[in-house]
């Protein structure tokens, strides 16, 4: 059901010509790549075909303003797997506003969505904590409004998977066990 040719090829549809950026299938890690003198268009590079790595990182172009999607990997810093509690926290700071668009962009596709806090061999910080603040993010955007690129690619994804449009509150449910949640 959830093809990366199709995601690719929406993505391509709706942004390649007006914002010169393409959708790549990665074999590595993920990265964006603004045009240079090799490639004449800005690339959004996934992960290993994933679709979920494809819209995590679509997600962050979306974020991304004009100077940003100048600058490789959108001038962001990235501190591997295996940061300590404070790094963690600093990362989660970053992830919140991306992953709460992730979050919308897989209720739109009628694709499941997992919280990632990406730090398997680091200090682990409380996985509930930080999906409730991704969740407390989508609904603030639920509300206020998605800039006009998220709104184009929400839409169509709506419209190609079927999904119900627009998307309400509804979509957006999560659980977490009680005693854990008390504790959030």
């Amino acid at each position: 059901m959830h093809h990366i040719d199709d995601l690719i090829t929406i993505f391509d549809q709706l942004f390649s010509t007006q914002y010169n950026t393409r959708l790549v299938k990665g074999d590595d890690e993920p990265i964006y790549i603004p045009a240079n003198a090799s490639c004449g268009y800005h690339q959004v590079v996934f992960a290993h075909g994933f679709y979920a790595s494809a819209l995590h990182e679509i997600a962050h172009w979306l974020v991304a303003g004009t100077k940003r999607r100048t600058l490789e990997d959108y001038g962001y810093w990235y501190c591997p797997d295996g940061r300590d509690k404070a790094k963690q926290l600093e990362f989660e700071n970053v992830e919140v506003k991306p992953q709460a668009i992730e979050w919308a962009l897989s209720v739109a596709a009628g694709f499941d969505f997992n919280v990632s806090v990406d730090n398997l061999n680091g200090e682990q910080t409380c996985r509930f904590r930080f999906q409730r603040r991704v969740h407390e993010q989508v609904i603030a955007l639920l509300e206020g409004g998605f800039n006009t690129r998220t709104e184009q690619l929400l839409h169509v994804l709506s419209d190609f998977y079927k999904t119900p449009w627009p998307l309400s509150q509804a979509q957006f449910s999560w659980h977490c066990p009680k005693e854990l949640l008390d504790a959030v």
